[in-house]
């Protein structure tokens, strides 16, 4: 077994929240205006998400980059929006409007390994990680994981 896979397969996604803990996640209520979200969505180097919460603090879904877009941009992007989506498109007025529900998440008890996974068959490139309350509690990019999973390698290696 080669050592990354040995990694993935023993590391849980709670060792990669851990070196996490510091940075601030894209988190925004399901009744920001849509200027709300584009002001949070500019506001985060890491993400190229916001995860729409309810008032409670549950994921409710997420609001992606070129969702969001192509909804202020809608009328540059005509051809390639259905037009049974464009009534809606034009008036949404909350993040909750054009969100993108089944968001793919993770747990802090997975294996990074088949986190890893299904984010590459899902072909998302970050995560939230939720609690049992669906609460956000971190999130997580392929970009983390490949660092994380690089310096353990590092680490094995070393011992």
């Amino acid at each position: 077994m080669m050592v990354v896979e040995k990694i993935k397969s023993s590391s849980r996604v709670r060792e990669l929240v851990a070196l996490l803990k510091e940075r601030r996640l894209p988190l925004i209520s399901e009744k920001a205006t849509i200027k709300e979200v584009v002001d949070s969505m500019t506001s985060f180097e890491h993400s190229r998400l916001v995860y729409v919460i309810d008032g409670e603090g549950r994921l409710k879904g997420t609001i992606s980059l070129g969702l969001l877009a192509r909804h202020v941009f809608s009328p540059s992007h005509e051809p390639q929006i259905h037009p049974r989506h464009l009534v809606d498109m034009i008036t949404a007025e909350t993040a909750r409007d054009i969100l993108q529900e089944n968001t793919v998440v993770a747990t802090e008890e997975e294996e990074i390994g088949r986190v890893l996974r299904r984010m590459i068959g899902a072909n998302v490139k970050e995560i939230p990680v939720v609690d049992s309350e669906q609460r956000v509690v971190a999130d997580i990019t392929i970009v983390d994981m490949l660092r994380f999973l690089i310096n353990s390698s590092k680490y094995e290696r070393h011992r």
